[in-house]
């Protein structure tokens, strides 16, 4: 098998896509990430990393709170328009018919069609080069009720959650295993 070699780059794909809503005073914004993940879970951390021309990038770093909204088919088009539109131009929630609601913790919008919102305040700053990361605890998760099965259990298949490769937006796949499977004894 052949294989080629290339210089360093992003290659760890697919990632989340998620919708980062933020408000400092009376400026809002919607934007688009990709380079989001999970740091530690107790106690329960994330990051995203944004770059500082970015409109949001002062509004989270001023406010020191952020909301990460994933996103599911349903709100892939407006994912990927948040993401080529600058919040200096225009207010995307208006553009893209986002209604808002209220986040649980502090002043910030979510995004009320998003299957789940983790409200985050920003511990620290990275400075990394094109990104700088913001390293934020998550103080509560809001999941909606029509996600959870009949037992009152999250039900990840019901949010036809979307990824991020390489440019392209695909929606995730059938469950093909659980945690622990590989060592079950039959």
């Amino acid at each position: 098998m052949a294989r080629q070699i290339w210089k360093p780059g992003t290659m760890l794909n697919p990632v989340p896509v998620v919708m980062i809503t933020s408000k400092e005073g009376e400026r809002e914004n919607v934007c688009t990430v990709a380079w989001t993940g999970t740091i530690c879970s107790d106690p329960a951390m994330t990051y995203i990393s944004l770059r500082k021309e970015r409109y949001s990038y002062d509004i989270i770093k001023n406010s020191g709170k952020f909301c990460i909204n994933l996103v599911n088919e349903q709100l892939a088009y407006a994912t990927d328009y948040c993401g080529v539109k600058s919040g200096r131009d225009e207010n995307k929630f208006l553009s893209m018919n986002l209604e808002k609601e209220k986040a649980i913790n502090f002043d910030c919008p979510t995004i009320k069609d998003s299957p789940i919102v983790l409200e985050c305040e920003v511990e620290e700053i990275k400075e990394l080069g094109s990104h700088d990361m913001f390293i934020a605890k998550i103080v509560s998760v809001d999941i909606d009720d029509q996600y959870m099965d009949e037992n009152g259990r999250f039900d990840m298949q019901k949010c036809n959650l979307v990824t991020y490769s390489h440019g392209e937006y695909y929606k995730l796949g059938e469950k093909i295993g659980k945690f622990g499977y590989s060592v079950k004894k039959i």
